[in-house]
This record gives structure tokens, sequence and C-alpha cells, in this order.
């Protein structure tokens, strides 16, 4: 699918990896419920570690666009809620890290970073939703051409071709 950050001349450079908007071509919407620092078994990761429990949540954040058919590429929004304002400092650092490999080209979904008072368990620090666009089905030469789930790959036709 084609994002293509968008930006106006009236703005300042945006403040971190992020852009001020997007354009995505038409498709499905793909919602991700708020992701947490939970692994797959439900075990918080890095108890008070918000920088760890970012990269989870991200990383879960992955593997339900994956189910979908989609890869973070396609998200065209994140939202997130950090329970301390203390912590932006550890959740920017994290993305700093885990944000190169999925956006190589650096075009960065738009984000809104909110501080709230507690999430629905105390100790989970960060919790970050996104949105997807899964391009519509007519376009398969872009989905041809798009990285898919290991499972979903397997003995397809010209499937090992990947544009990066």
């Amino acid at each position: 699918m084609a994002v293509r950050a968008i930006s106006s001349k009236d703005l300042g450079p945006a403040l971190g990896l992020y852009s001020h908007g997007v354009v995505a071509a038409g498709g499905e919407l793909v919602i991700v419920a708020g992701q947490v620092g939970t692994d797959a078994t439900g075990r918080l990761v890095g108890p008070g570690d918000a920088g760890a429990q970012t990269k989870q949540a991200f990383d879960n954040i992955a593997r339900v666009l994956a189910a979908a058919g989609c890869t973070m590429r396609d998200v065209v929004r994140f939202q997130t809620f950090l329970t301390h304002a203390s912590d932006i400092d550890r959740f920017m650092a994290a993305r700093r890290e885990v944000f190169p490999t999925y956006y190589p080209d650096e075009v960065y979904p738009p984000n809104t970073l909110l501080v709230v008072s507690r999430l629905v368990q105390p100790e989970l620090l960060v919790e970050i939703e996104a949105m997807a666009v899964r391009p519509a089905a007519g376009s398969r030469s872009e989905r041809a051409a798009r990285p898919r789930p290991a499972a979903r790959r397997a003995g397809r036709p010209g499937s090992s071709k990947r544009r990066r």
C-alpha cells in the first residue's frame, strides 16, 4: 500500500518519529485495539520499564496486523497512552530503537501521545492503538509486492520476491 507523508508549510518539523499526516490509498480499514507490554502468555514484559513495554506493545501490534494481512507500513495512525509523563523519554528511545526495522524509509505514521492517570491494570505503563489500511483486493500488483506473514507465503507462486 502506498502511504505518503504529508505536512504543511505552515507547520514546523515533527517533534519526533511521526508524520503530521498521511494519505493512504483506498482499501480496508484495520483497527488494532490498544496493545500493552504483555507477551503471548499474558506475562508482563519489563515490569516498571516503559521502554520494554513499548517495544512489546509495538511487537503485539505487528502480530495483530500480520493476522490481518498487513505490516507496520500499512499503519496510518497510532494513539499512545502513557501513565507517567516521566516515561516519555523511555517511550521515544524505544521507538527510535524499533522504528528503523518497521519504517526503513523513515515515513512514520502520525502519533498522538496522551498521558493518562492509569490503564486497565496499574502495572501497565504504555498502551498503543493502531489504525491501518489494507490495500483493496483489486490492487493485486501492490499486494504481490508486499511482504506477507510466513504462514501466508507458503506455497504461493512468486512469494519469495519481496520489495523493500
